[in-house]
């Protein structure tokens, strides 16, 4: 965990996770896959820049213990054959019915390149304005846009709640102050969470009335419309007169020779 110093800097949080995750090659594609998901494995895909891309197979078991610490922002050493390769978990695919892992994409990463990825928001601590006015939190983001070497990717951006000690107080993406080798991709006046006072049953009502239209308000809608088709049509019975009487006095008048 970094150390840093100042309240303006205390809710961040960065944790530098390094694990490693074994992997074999796969030949087997297609309909073969089903087999392969029997045995407890995952089809994966290796790619990134200036690479061929690879055919993997990971342990179903092994993957999500590793997946549910790296996430897809922390770097996860693959190894094949004793090599390790540096990689970010890029996309899991899950089976629409069973919500079973389908397939895992890994992007391999070079240490000296920065990476633009989001990081995941994680609210900690108690509001003083939720405990004591019995406030609403309202939390604004899940995620953050930053821009890092993948070494320096935070794997969260913890938010201190207890920094809210008034209703209607905000927390904003500034108030995380400067954060070390990381650069924000959002505007520094985002909300990420603002606590809010409890609607009463009155306001309820109030909100639910205006959200239905009146019966006048109906009324006048529908003999507006009325007004319009009828206007609409008039419009349209003078021009088809209009086109009569013009068909008609071409048709008397006499031809030139």
């Amino acid at each position: 965990m970094n150390n840093l110093n100042g309240l303006r800097q205390a809710s961040f949080l960065c944790y530098i996770i390094s694990m490693d995750l074994a992997v074999q090659m796969r030949d087997r594609f297609g309909k073969n896959l089903k087999d392969l998901r029997q045995q407890g494995l995952i089809p994966a895909e290796l790619y990134g820049h200036g690479i061929k891309n690879e055919h993997l197979a990971v342990t179903k078991k092994e993957f999500r213990k590793v997946f549910k610490q790296a996430g897809e922002n922390t770097i996860v050493n693959l190894v094949i054959d004793s090599k390790k390769t540096p990689v970010l978990i890029y996309n899991v695919s899950y089976h629409p019915v069973n919500d079973e892992m389908e397939s895992v994409d890994f992007y391999k990463v070079r240490l000296d390149e920065k990476l633009k990825t989001k990081v995941p928001v994680e609210f900690v601590g108690e509001s003083p304005a939720i405990k004591d006015y019995n406030g609403v939190l309202i939390k604004a983001m899940q995620e953050i846009e930053v821009e890092a070497l993948p070494t320096d990717i935070p794997h969260s951006i913890k938010v201190d709640l207890s920094r809210l000690v008034e209703l209607n107080q905000s927390f904003y993406v500034r108030d995380l102050g400067n954060l070390t080798n990381v650069k924000i991709l959002i505007d520094s006046e985002s909300v990420i969470a603002i606590v809010k006072p409890q609607i009463t049953e009155e306001e309820e009502k109030v909100m639910a009335e205006s959200a239905i239209p009146s019966v006048e308000t109906i009324v006048v809608e529908t003999e507006e419309k009325k007004v319009l088709r009828q206007a609409q049509g008039k419009t349209e019975t003078a021009a088809e007169e209009g086109a009569k009487y013009k068909a008609t006095s071409t048709e008397a008048s006499p031809t030139k020779k």
